[in-house]
């Protein structure tokens, strides 16, 4: 783990770009600068996850309870239909087994589904699969708007995409979750490859493919190879932060061939160092991050000298 040697503080400095502030009206400021500024869609995650004490359960859902109806009611984002979505991940609202993450997030997707919020519920790492993919699609068949993601450097994926009913929402990702091989691939390349395919296969059998990768010879290519089978379900997902403006652009115009969506995944915290946790993380995925940030360090001592 690479972050482990980057101080504390140095973290928090460098996830301001990368988080929506420490609050939901912060996030929410955020979500309708991004549209007004550059005509992208968001979705809305408060970090947090992997709790471990029964007081940052109820955090979890009073902030998600309050963030949902924030959404519902900002005219802002009604008036010009920007409404963001809102993720959730379930390892933020159980401290002990899986299965008690059910009864929070029901709720949550319930109440959302009653204002007119959307909602996914979000992948984490291989423990979390099966009870993730079980309770998504069971709220998608009761009628909620709601998606799910897949990892594709998971060995299970393949079989899992046919777990996912026509007319869902899936994220399509490689996934940042170290996995031992007996389970997963460890070949980047072939992680990307796979998106492809199951983006593809995902479309023929009628899903909504939100394609997550700031990779632009992968999005490149899912925009002219894949997305034509069916454009009106797709949609490309980006993070808050990582710099892709004139991939956006491209994306917006239809200058790749096709105009999809672009929706940028909004991190916000009620802690500082719950977006610390979420920057090292980011970190140990992408090492060259690290030295973005000396990078960025030395330029500003330049500015003052």
């Amino acid at each position: 783990m690479i972050s482990k040697f980057v101080p504390s503080p140095l973290v928090r400095f460098f996830a301001r770009p990368y988080v929506a502030g420490d609050s939901i009206a912060a996030a929410l400021d955020v979500a309708d600068d991004i549209w007004e500024q550059r005509g992208l869609l968001t979705t809305l995650d408060l970090l947090g996850e992997g709790v471990t004490e029964p007081e940052q359960v109820d955090t979890s859902v009073q902030t998600y309870r309050r963030l949902i109806q924030r959404v519902a009611d900002d005219e802002r984002l009604l008036a010009e239909q920007h409404q963001p979505t809102v993720s959730m991940k379930p390892s933020a609202f159980t401290t002990h087994a899986l299965e008690d993450a059910r009864a929070p997030l029901t709720e949550l997707v319930r109440l959302a589904s009653e204002q007119r919020v959307a909602t996914t519920i979000d992948m984490e790492d291989r423990r979390w699969t099966d009870v993730t993919i079980d309770l998504a699609t069971d709220l998608f068949r009761e009628g909620h708007d709601v998606g799910t993601v897949l990892q594709t450097r998971l060995l299970r994926t393949e079989h899992d995409l046919d777990r996912i009913p026509a007319g869902m929402r899936v994220r399509l990702v490689i996934g940042i979750y170290p996995e031992p091989p007996d389970v997963a691939i460890t070949d980047k390349v072939e992680m990307k490859e796979r998106m492809l395919v199951y983006a593809k296969h995902l479309l023929e059998r009628g899903v909504h493919v939100e394609f997550a990768s700031h990779d632009e010879a992968y999005v490149e290519r899912f925009v002219r190879e894949i997305a034509p089978i069916a454009p009106d379900r797709c949609e490309v997902q980006m993070l808050l932060g990582v710099p892709r403006d004139e991939l956006q652009a491209k994306l917006r115009t239809g200058e790749l061939g096709l105009t999809l969506p672009v929706r940028l995944y909004v991190p916000f915290a009620v802690g500082w160092s719950d977006a610390t946790a979420y920057l090292r993380r980011r970190m140990d995925e992408s090492p060259s991050m690290i030295w973005l940030v000396l990078r960025n360090i030395a330029a500003r001592r330049t500015q003052r000298t």
